[in-house]
C-alpha cells in the first residue's frame, strides 16, 4: 500500500488562473461563476447559478500536465467547505476525451473530508449517464467541481486539499 500523497493543496504558489471556470453561458445559460485563492490559501468557487434560459451549472476545472499517476490509489479525500448544496468531483483520465467520471457529494457548510472512491466514479457527459465502465483509476489529467442542484442559487464551495489514499 502506497502512503497517502497530495494531489492538490493550495499554497503560496497557487495561482487562480491555473485553474479555469466554466458555466452554462456555453450553451445559451447565464449562470455566472468566478475563482480565486483566499488570504488563508484556499480556493474559493463562488458565484450564481440560473436556470434562466436552460441553464444551471458552473464548474472549475484544474489541469496536470503531466496527468498524475493514480493507479496505486483507491481513493481521493476531499478537504473542503461547502455552503450545503450538493456538488459533484469529477475527473478525466484524458484531456481530449468528452466525458467525466463523476462523484456527487452534499456539503454542510462546515468543515468536510469527503471520501471519493475511485472505482465508483461513473461516466458521463453533458449531465447523462454513460454506458462504460467505471473510471479504471490509472491517472487523472483534469480535475473539476461542478453545481447543478436544479435551482436559481447562489453558491460558494471552499478547497483546502485533495489527498490520494
Amino acid at each position: 500500500m502506497n502512503p497517502p500523497a497530495i494531489l492538490y493543496a493550495f499554497n503560496e504558489y497557487s495561482v487562480a488562473a491555473r485553474w479555469r471556470v466554466v458555466d452554462d453561458i456555453v450553451m445559451g445559460g447565464h449562470s455566472d461563476g468566478h475563482f480565486a485563492i483566499t488570504e488563508e490559501k484556499r480556493g474559493r468557487f463562488y458565484g450564481e447559478v440560473s436556470l434562466r434560459d436552460g441553464g444551471g451549472f458552473s464548474s472549475v476545472r484544474h489541469r496536470f500536465n503531466p496527468p498524475v499517476e493514480t493507479l496505486a490509489y483507491q481513493r481521493v479525500l476531499l478537504h473542503l467547505r461547502g455552503d450545503g448544496s450538493n456538488y459533484q468531483f469529477r475527473v478525466k483520465p484524458n484531456i481530449e476525451q468528452d466525458f467525466s467520471y463523476v462523484h456527487p457529494f452534499p456539503t454542510s457548510g462546515e468543515w468536510q473530508t469527503v471520501e471519493v472512491p475511485l472505482a465508483e466514479m461513473y461516466p458521463v457527459r453533458r449531465g447523462d449517464r454513460l454506458s462504460l465502465p467505471n473510471f479504471d483509476g490509472s491517472r487523472i489529467a483534469e480535475i473539476s467541481f461542478l453545481i447543478a442542484d436544479g435551482r436559481d442559487q447562489a453558491f460558494q464551495l471552499l478547497i483546502d486539499r485533495l489527498e490520494l489514499h
